[in-house]
C-alpha cells in the first residue's frame, strides 16, 4: 500500500513539474517574442523617421550673407555658427567691401562640397542701396575671377535683401558674373516703409501688389523682368503678433510686396511669415525657424 501511494505521489510530482517547466518555457518564449516585436517596432520607427528627414545636399556653391543697414559681422554670426555646428554648411570666408569697391578677405574657399558660407560686410554700412548694389557686383566679380565661382546663393537681411534684389535686376543677365541660383530675403522693405495693411488685406496684397507703391517698388517693377526667372525666391517676413502687421520696423505688406510681381513674371517664389518669439526685425536672423527655412530651401529640398 505504501509503495502504491509513493508511486502515485511520484507521478503527480513529475506531472506538476512538467507543467511548470512547459509554462516557464512558454513565458520565456513570449518574453523573447515581445522583446523582438518592440525592437522591430523601434527599428521601423527609426527607418520611418529617416525617410521623413530630407536628405542633405552638399555642393561647392557658396551662399553669401548680406547684412542690413548698420550691419556688422554680428548680423549673421549666430545663424552661420548654428549651420556650421549642425554640419549643414561650413563657414569659409569673410569679405569686407570698401567704399571704392576694393575687397579684403579672411579665409579661403576650399572648393570642396561643404555648402560654403561667405559673410559679406560693407565697410560703409550706412550707404544707399545703389552703392551697395555695386559692392555686391564687386564681390561676385572677385569670386568669379579669383575662385572661378559660377553659381551663388544670396541671403539678405533688411536693406541687404533690397540691395541684392536690385543687383539681380541690374546685373543678373551678365554672363561674366556668377549665376544666382537662390535668393532669400529676410525682413526686406521692398516697398520701402509704406504700410498698406490699414486698407489692404494680406491676401489682396499677395494677389495685386501694394495699393500704394513706393518709388523703390516702382523701380522693381521695371527691374524684375531683367532677372533670370530660373532664380528661386523665398521671402521671409516677421510679424510681432496677430494685431500688428509688422516686425516692429518693416511692414509685413512691404516685406511681401514683390510676391505678386514675381509670380506674374513666372518665378518660383514662396513666402513665410514668422510670428512669436524672435520675430522682431533685428532678431529674425537669430530665429531657429528662419534657419530651418533657409536650410530647407538651399540644401534639403
Amino acid at each position: 500500500m505504501k509503495k502504491f501511494l509513493f508511486s502515485i505521489s511520484l507521478i503527480l510530482a513529475l506531472f506538476v513539474g512538467g507543467c511548470q517547466s512547459s509554462s516557464g518555457a512558454q513565458a520565456q518564449h513570449t518574453s523573447q517574442s515581445d522583446e523582438t516585436n518592440h525592437t522591430t517596432e523601434a527599428s521601423n520607427e527609426t527607418k520611418a523617421s529617416q525617410r521623413l528627414q530630407p536628405a542633405l545636399k552638399k555642393s561647392a556653391t557658396p551662399t553669401l550673407f548680406i547684412h542690413g543697414y548698420q550691419g556688422t559681422t554680428n548680423s549673421f554670426k549666430s545663424m552661420i555658427n548654428d549651420m556650421q555646428e549642425e554640419n549643414v554648411a561650413q563657414r569659409e570666408m569673410l569679405i569686407t567691401v570698401h567704399a571704392d569697391g576694393s575687397i579684403d578677405t579672411q579665409g579661403e574657399l576650399s572648393g570642396e562640397k561643404t555648402n560654403p558660407l561667405i559673410q559679406v560686410i560693407f565697410e560703409d554700412n550706412v550707404n544707399d542701396e545703389w552703392n551697395q548694389t555695386e559692392w555686391i557686383k564687386s564681390t561676385l566679380s572677385f569670386l568669379k575671377e579669383d575662385y572661378q565661382i559660377d553659381k551663388v546663393n544670396l541671403v539678405g537681411h533688411s536693406m541687404g535683401g533690397v540691395s541684392a534684389y536690385r543687383y539681380m535686376g541690374s546685373y543678373g543677365q551678365e554672363d561674366t558674373l556668377p549665376e544666382v541660383e537662390n535668393f532669400i530675403a529676410i525682413g526686406a522693405p521692398f516697398n520701402d516703409f509704406v504700410d498698406t495693411s490699414n486698407y489692404q488685406s494680406i491676401e489682396d496684397l499677395l494677389k495685386e501688389g501694394p495699393e500704394e507703391p513706393s518709388g523703390r517698388y516702382q523701380d522693381f517693377t521695371e527691374l524684375t523682368p531683367q532677372i533670370p526667372n530660373d532664380v528661386s525666391m523665398l521671402l521671409i517676413a516677421g510679424q510681432l503678433n496677430n494685431e500688428e502687421y509688422s516686425d516692429g520696423t518693416v511692414p509685413l505688406t512691404s516685406a511681401l510686396s514683390i510676391y505678386p510681381l514675381l509670380k506674374n513674371n513666372d518665378f518660383k517664389v514662396d513666402y513665410s511669415i514668422i510670428q512669436g518669439d524672435r520675430s522682431s526685425h533685428s532678431m529674425l536672423h537669430e530665429n531657429k525657424k528662419v534657419n530651418e527655412l533657409i536650410e530647407q530651401r538651399l540644401w534639403k529640398s
